[in-house]
């Protein structure tokens, strides 16, 4: 038990001194709580005595009161003290993990899943919340208290004290052993709580395609496996530990026995007085009272020590931003030097290439289109530019300097993207818009929607600006969140502007209008576009095109377009597409 103590106490980082709070007053509880023996002992001794005086029972009454109103207060300041503690390491842990996630390779996030993510922040660390604090109280309190019992016997007989006290050490063992058992269970149980949240949150976003698809069946048997998975395995965590609990509850009631059976041979032989024997068993009764309770919360430890576990496993996840230094932006010219880049495995278990040995430059202030069949690199290219993944060989250079000298903060300052599967946060329109800027005030906010297309079916919104979206934007059309976040990259204001389709999902009828604000967006910028719209790329200062992770080709539309190859191909389907009609 000693190790999970010790990873709360490291766990409650801020909170320690709460924690400490907490166990000091839980012990000045059972102090108070042992006063009752105290009180015994003075009745017992007045009953049996001759002086039959009111202020025997005046000064028995006195000293369980003031046990009951110590206890009384003890409990309510320790419970405080538990909740601050408990609430507020979690807190500090939940936005330490956010912050972390920020500095995190994009890969882990392929890696671990949402639901995965998502069972460490809110079942993880709701199992820390709501119990670290008050388990390791109640336990060192239940502890402590049951030792003070067997010293104040020791003190009393030594005989009897020392039952007392070889029942807590065989207890303490026991519950050692509990503990270890239950491992094994606790973490399969802790792996099937991730994969319910995962099978869950699955389910529910993936609830269009069961629809479309008819598969309302199928969708409900793996939840449903998934569900009885965690059934199963939380109720083997809880079988496993009931031999050693019964185990444990035959200790403590046949060391109460033990105490029966001595105090009256003591007594019987005349070697313990008539007060002193009742007194002791009334004890045997009472000695082990709080040592239970505290062997009932440790059989939550092992739980607590996998949710730790868990919650600590994003910390060694390596991070992309260690050596990065706060450094001003002169020059928006981007470089790639001999770029690889890889993630993912093949079939044959090999990591896939996807970028090899890349170079090409992107002056300042001038407009670089990216085209390429499906999957040849050109997401990854420019995630590579926002550090999204740092380079497996090679450079990115920003302003001439390694991308990996700046801060990732102060590298995005300088970066906008605008993805063609947006997500909108559930907030409100007003602070999506303000996202890269918060500080900005509503009459800007208003500008920019106007230069955006977005400011005429913003306004016939429920509550306009202050309209509360949905999660991911889910209460707007796709073309609408599509200019949204166009407005939210205009008012960031980056010297960079990456625009991944950004026209994708936009109706016909506005897309004229939408080209002019992402003209407004891109004016005196360094503009990378993934695009496939002939009318995008053409008028592009440099056009790069992507193939299997290689740039087969470069150089202005009126160059490549003469030249066979793919921008040429690619060009002459898009026009043979424009002219498709239906025949009736």
């Amino acid at each position: 038990m000693l190790h999970i103590f010790r990873k709360i106490f490291k766990f409650a980082g801020s909170r320690k001194k709460l924690l400490v709070q907490s166990i000091g007053i839980n012990f000045i509880g059972a102090i108070f709580s042992a006063f009752q023996f105290w009180a015994l002992m003075i009745v017992l001794q007045g009953l049996l005595s001759e002086n039959k005086e009111l202020k025997i029972a005046l000064c028995a009454f006195l000293v369980m009161l003031i046990s009951v109103i110590g206890k009384s207060w003890a409990t309510y300041g320790s419970i405080i003290k538990q909740t601050e503690t408990g609430y507020g390491m979690v807190i500090e842990k939940r936005i330490h993990i956010g912050d972390r996630l920020r500095y995190i390779p994009m890969g882990f996030f392929n890696k671990n899943s949402l639901g995965n993510i998502t069972a460490v922040v809110t079942t993880s660390l709701g199992d820390v919340e709501n119990t670290a604090a008050r388990s390791l109280a109640i336990i060192l309190s239940g502890i402590l208290q049951s030792l003070a019992f067997a010293l104040a016997i020791l003190m009393i007989d030594f005989r009897i004290g020392c039952i007392v006290l070889g029942g807590i050490i065989i207890y303490l063992i026991m519950t050692e052993v509990a503990q270890r058992q239950s491992t094994k269970h606790s973490v399969l149980r802790q792996m099937a709580q991730e994969d319910l949240v995962e099978a869950t949150l699955e389910y529910v976003q993936g609830m269009s395609i069961v629809k479309s698809f008819n598969l309302e069946k199928l969708g409900n048997q793996k939840i449903n496996e998934t569900i009885k998975d965690s059934h199963d395995k939380n109720v083997k965590l809880t079988i496993s530990s009931v031999p050693l609990d019964a185990m444990k509850q035959f200790i403590v009631r046949g060391t109460s026995v033990w105490i029966l059976y001595t105090t009256v041979t003591l007594y019987l032989q005349n070697n313990l007085d008539l007060v002193t024997a009742l007194l002791f068993v009334v004890a045997a009764f009472m000695v082990y009272s709080d040592l239970e309770s505290a062997g009932n919360m440790a059989s939550m430890l092992q739980m607590l020590n996998d949710s730790m576990n868990k919650a600590n496993e994003i910390d060694s996840t390596p991070i992309m931003d260690q050596d990065g230094r706060h450094i001003p932006l002169n020059s928006a010219d981007i470089e790639f030097k001999n770029v690889d880049f890889s993630y993912g495995k093949d079939k044959n278990g090999n990591k896939r290439k996807i970028l090899d040995n890349v170079s090409f430059t992107i002056p300042n202030k001038t407009t670089t289109a990216i085209i390429g069949p499906s999957g040849s690199g050109k997401s990854t290219l420019c995630s590579l530019i926002a550090r999204f993944w740092d380079v497996n060989k090679g450079k990115v250079l920003i302003g001439g300097r390694d991308i990996r000298e700046y801060t990732l903060d102060s590298l995005l300052k300088n970066v906008s993207m605008v993805f063609q599967n947006v997500y909108l946060f559930q907030d409100t329109i007003e602070n999506n818009i303000k996202f890269g800027k918060p500080e900005a005030t509503h009459e800007e906010v208003v500008r920019i929607a106007k230069a955006a297309c977005c400011h005429d079916f913003i306004s016939k919104l429920p509550d306009g600006y202050n309209t509360v979206l949905g999660e991911g934007g889910g209460t707007l059309s796709g073309g609408e969140k599509q200019r949204i976040s166009i407005a939210r990259a205009m008012l960031k204001d980056a010297n960079i502007v990456i625009l991944d389709e950004a026209t994708a999902n936009v109706d016909p009828e506005n897309e004229a209008d939408l080209q002019k604000a992402i003209e407004a967006l891109t004016h005196d910028k360094t503009i990378i576009m993934i695009a496939h719209r002939l009318k995008t790329v053409r008028h592009a200062d440099q056009i790069l095109v992507l193939d299997k992770g290689h740039i087969v080709q470069s150089g202005k539309h009126e160059e490549l377009i003469k030249k066979p190859g793919i921008y040429a191909d690619f060009i002459n389907i898009r026009k043979q597409s424009i002219g498709w009609k239906l025949q009736k």
